[in-house]
């Protein structure tokens, strides 16, 4: 129950009414995490709204992001697969246009280790995860923050890859 009002607390705070409409706030990455947390398809599309104020060079790989987010949360197995595509060929274009950006190797790794082996979207964990402990120092707070969150409920990364002492 406390998890529901924490929820709804976050989620009204990202977003305002007027007359009735949603109206999208600014994006901002940690919003961001707590949608990809969240198994809230309305949240999901409000934050896909909410990226038309993100910087044009990082929209690509949040969108395509969202998208498989959403794959994973509709019903029909038509839709899921039309979101699972074209959220992967926007990240997979941002990580080639930008293949130094840490956060979206991340995005990918977190989406490859959670995709149904049958979609054959795994190719690449390992070099991500390699690129994420390697490059965690450098990533904001925000970034830093989710991946220790994920740690949580991942089996390829883990709270102690960024110990000063593993990293070394």
């Amino acid at each position: 129950m406390r998890w529901k009002i924490v929820f709804v607390l976050l989620f009204l705070t990202s977003v305002g009414w007027a007359k009735g409409k949603i109206i999208p706030q600014k994006f901002e990455k940690a919003g961001f995490y707590a949608v990809m947390k969240s198994g809230d398809i309305a949240a999901v599309e409000n934050e896909i709204e909410a990226l038309k104020d993100a910087p044009a060079k990082e929209k690509e790989g949040y969108e395509g992001a969202l998208l498989m987010k959403k794959a994973g949360l509709v019903k029909r197995p038509k839709e899921r697969l039309s979101f699972f595509k074209q959220g992967r060929i926007k990240l997979e274009t941002a990580i080639l246009a930008n293949n130094d950006n840490t956060e979206f190797h991340f995005l990918r790794l977190a989406v490859q280790e959670h995709a149904p082996k049958i979609i054959k979207y795994r190719s690449d964990i390992e070099k991500d995860r390699s690129l994420v402990v390697k490059d965690f120092k450098n990533l904001s707070p925000a970034v830093q923050h989710a991946i220790l969150d994920y740690c949580n409920n991942s089996k390829v990364l883990h709270k102690e890859d960024f110990s000063p002492r593993s990293r070394d």
